[in-house]
């Protein structure tokens, strides 16, 4: 199926549908970020940026959330 044939199907949806997809679609997104995230961090991509958030806490060199 193409891209083209999805925004067809698409724009062809009742609002109560297009809901449903937003909600699918959004929690699909989230689930593949959380994936990459993983990956990530498993792979030591985000070891220079934890090193630095921790240099920067421990200078004091942040504000409370």
């Amino acid at each position: 199926m193409s891209v083209q044939e999805i925004e067809v199907a698409i724009s062809q949806l009742k609002p109560d549908e297009l809901n449903q997809l937003e909600n699918w679609l959004a929690e699909f997104k989230s689930q593949q970020w959380d994936k990459q995230i993983e990956e990530d961090a498993k792979a030591g991509r985000l070891d220079k940026l934890i090193a630095q958030a921790k240099d920067d806490i421990r200078k004091g060199n942040f504000k409370p959330l």
